[in-house]
Formats: structure tokens, sequence, C-alpha cells
């Protein structure tokens, strides 16, 4: 199945927590989760069924896909990459999904959503270490330097670039150059640069089934 393009707003809801789809409206009043943090469907907060043990392990791997905003194959398969790593599979997991060239784009704040890292991505915007990249799945290394191309740079979108940057929180991984608009990745995501929210021990139980 292809990626899911149900309203980003529902998905949240469904969930039962916020997944920063929507960019800047995530932050402010208007936000769903904060007007109505319920299941959509119901009318009220009183919809939220409880799920079995199964049912709590696909809730979490569904979430956890929306995050980032995945389909089920590229989900699937870096979970599949992961596991068969040395080491802490879950780590593992998290760490490639973190490592991803359209996740990389949105932490360095070149980009409101992952949704809009991705489109910028295939758009062909970014270099990492002066080469073309235009593949959102591709995997950063210690080391690399991410770019805005030299061409890309007088796009409407990119306009007043820097004070977006200038607001923008990063994690201690990563390192924005703002005036040379340009990102690097210091190191491999540590523990506590892992998203909080996402039980991965859950999604691991449901794939090990």
């Amino acid at each position: 199945m292809g990626r899911n393009i149900d309203n980003k707003c529902k998905q949240c809801r469904r969930v039962g927590e916020k997944l920063f789809l929507k960019g800047e409206r995530c932050f402010s009043p208007k936000c769903a989760m904060v007007k109505r943090n319920y299941v959509p469907g119901f009318h009220g907060p009183k919809g939220r069924k409880r799920l079995s043990d199964y049912g709590t392990q696909l809730a979490e791997k569904q979430k956890a896909k929306k995050y980032y905003g995945l389909s089920e194959k590229q989900f699937h398969l870096t979970f599949d990459k992961a596991f068969k790593k040395q080491g802490d599979a879950g780590k593992n997991f998290l760490k490639a999904l973190e490592s991803r060239l359209d996740n990389v784009i949105f932490r360095l704040g070149f980009a409101k959503s992952r949704a809009q890292a991705r489109q910028l991505v295939n758009h062909g915007h970014f270099t990492v270490n002066d080469r073309k990249a235009n593949i959102p799945s591709y995997s950063v290394k210690e080391g690399q330097t991410i770019k805005i191309k030299k061409t890309s740079q007088k796009n409407p979108y990119f306009k007043n670039i820097n004070e977006k940057l200038a607001q923008a929180e990063r994690p201690s991984w990563l390192h924005l150059d703002v005036k040379e608009l340009a990102g690097k990745v210091l190191h491999e995501p540590k523990d506590e640069d892992l998203p909080q929210n996402i039980n991965v021990q859950m999604i691991i139980e449901y794939y090990s089934k």
C-alpha cells in the first residue's frame, strides 16, 4: 500500500498524541489535539477503546510509521535491516529512522514537516558532501554536510530561510551553519536524541509474531 494520505490531524487524533505532521500549526491553539483530543467519529473523549496486547502493539507501530511518514513497506524494510545489525535492535531501528535524509532536513529546520522535507529532497534542492541527493531514504553518516543547492537558494520557498533556521531547535548530533545554509552530522544519534514517545519494544514484539 502507498503512504497514508488520511487527514493529518485525524491521524494524530487516532493515536492520541501529536505527531507533528503539519509544521507550525501543531504548535498553535489551532492544533486538533488541543481542540478535539478524541478519536475521529466519536462525539467527545469517551470513544477511545481498550486494546488487546496485539492491538496495542499494532497501534504503536502505526503511530511510529505515521510519525516518520513512511509506507508499511519502507517502515518494515528499515526494521528488517536494523534487526540484522549487531547491538540493540530497537535503538538501531530508531537511529536508522532518524538518520534518513528527509528526517535530517526536517530536524535541521529546512522544512516544517517531514512530508515537506521529503518533497524538497525529491525535487533535488539539497546536496550531501556537494553531491546531488534526491533520495529521501538516504542514510546520512558522521561527518557529512547537507546543503541547500546554490541554484535552489533562489527558490521562493527558501526566501527568509535564515530567520526560520535561527528559530529552529536542533538535536545535539546535528550542527547548522545558518550563514552557509549547511548542516553537518556530528555523530550518530545518541540514546537521548531518539524519540521518547515511541515504545520500540512493542514494535519489535509486533513484527516478531
